[in-house]
């Protein structure tokens, strides 16, 4: 293959180059069909005009003939010859029936046949001309015509013209398909780029943004930078929840396994083997709840049940909730008060959201200690359906706000817990769309949920 046919297939692999090549033949045939109309209008207008004169003039001169006789045409075609209006163009000729020229400047009767473009001779030259023959009485012949060779030479130049405008046309067609190509590799080459660097695994590259720009380049850079923030922040989570799980749960694992070596020797006594054996159980219950709640976050974060969604009333759901809650207040000397202001209709899962409601619910009366006070709020706020969960209790070091949230977290491990409740709040909100916030109440904690209203 040569160079050249080789240079031109790796520039049709390129999608810029072939949509420039696409939007230029279109432009190119628009170009053409404009320039072929314009050619034709001006040359049919042209050829309409000089066909209306030349056959005004034949009607004129035979009507001339009949009512005033030869001597009177051929005076009027004498005049004609030096009057000074397109002498030069004029093609007249009265002959008698013999063929003899009487008037005019044909030096002859152009041949037999049908009226039109033709050759005809005039002062020993042949030239090309528009004619019309009329037979006159008593055998003359009346020839009226126009030469074409101005009209020609116009033609000439309106093709020049065009040919020069598309020859520009061609070369400005040429240097967009290359500012389009390029165009659109430095758009699309950021992205390939990025992509590339990526896939080496660099999580933390992103596509520069274009400047001062927001075109449909912007928005895809915009939309995959989104996008890989998201890949890494599920990247951080698979990440620290494998740390976590090799951390939290190789303890209960050991137990486990030293009860049931323990139960498996010959000399245990019955009482103690069965001890063993049911610690082992309830530690290996209390590890499949662990994994259960680690799927149900994970679940969320995939955003598998988003098409489970439907309008649910958020103030009902916490009133729910708050009502199952009645019995485990008052079993801690708590209190639970609600305050709803507007029904607050939103688009998401009753039952996840339920479960947010519960979770942070039993942490303010876990975390409150016994007696305390917790304030559930639902209110409309900025276009956003708020829900608010308030205790005053001791509440949470300033330093440990911005790690709420973290699997495994416990800020009082010897109080009963995986650290999951909260990580399950976090991951179902951002599946609803919602904002999570945590506030020192002082005293206690506040924790507000902005979840996005229904628009139906």
């Amino acid at each position: 293959m040569s160079r050249p046919a080789g240079l031109l297939r790796q520039l049709w692999r390129s999608m810029g180059f072939r949509l420039a090549v696409h939007y230029a033949v279109l432009v190119g045939i628009t170009m053409l069909a404009a320039l072929a109309i314009i050619y034709l209008q001006t040359v049919g207008t042209l050829h309409q005009r000089m066909a209306r004169q030349v056959s005004a003039t034949a009607q004129q001169l035979a009507a001339q003939f009949e009512d005033e006789g030869v001597e009177a045409v051929k005076h009027s075609i004498a005049r004609a010859m030096v009057d000074g209006r397109s002498t030069d163009e004029e093609l007249l000729l009265l002959a008698d029936a013999q063929g003899t020229p009487l008037a005019g400047n044909l030096d002859a009767l152009p041949p037999p046949g049908a009226d039109g473009q033709r050759y005809v001779l005039r002062d020993g030259r042949s030239v090309r001309g528009w004619i019309i023959v009329r037979a006159l009485p008593q055998g003359h012949v009346l020839v009226v015509g126009q030469d074409l060779g101005e009209q020609e030479a116009l033609e000439e130049l309106i093709i020049s013209a065009s040919a020069a405008a598309a020859l520009v046309a061609m070369l400005l067609l040429a240097g967009g398909i290359f500012v389009f190509r390029q165009e659109i590799e430095r758009s699309v080459g950021a992205v390939r780029r990025t992509a590339a660097r990526i896939a080496a695994g660099d999580l933390r590259e992103r596509v520069r943004l274009s400047s001062g720009q927001e075109d449909e380049f912007a928005l895809l850079e915009r939309d995959i930078n989104a996008m890989l923030d998201r890949i890494q922040s599920l990247m951080d989570g698979v990440r620290h929840v494998s740390d976590t799980i090799a951390h939290n749960l190789r303890t209960p694992l050991t137990r486990v396994l030293t009860r049931l070596r323990e139960a498996g020797a010959d000399d245990v006594p019955a009482p103690q083997r069965q001890a063993a054996i049911h610690a082992a159980i309830d530690e290996l219950q209390e590890l499949n709840r662990v994994f259960e709640k680690l799927l149900q976050i994970a679940e969320a974060e995939a955003g598998a049940r988003r098409q489970r969604f439907a309008r649910v009333a958020l103030e009902a759901v916490v009133a729910d909730v708050a009502e199952l809650y009645d019995a485990v207040a008052e079993d801690l000397g708590a209190t639970v008060r609600q305050a709803h202001e507007d029904t607050l209709p939103v688009l998401g899962d009753r039952d996840l959201l339920a479960g947010v409601v519960a979770n942070l619910l039993d942490n303010a009366l876990k975390y409150g200690g016994p007696g305390c006070t917790v304030e559930l709020r639902t209110a409309w706020l900025d276009g956003q359906a708020v829900l608010t969960v308030q205790d005053d209790g001791p509440g949470v070091p300033p330093e440990a706000l911005a790690r709420l949230g973290e699997r495994f977290l416990r800020l009082q491990p010897e109080r009963p817990g995986h650290g999951l409740g909260l990580a399950s709040v976090q991951a179902v909100v951002a599946l609803h769309g919602g904002v999570l916030r945590y506030e020192n109440a002082a005293p206690g904690l506040r924790v507000r949920v902005a979840l996005p209203l229904d628009p139906r």
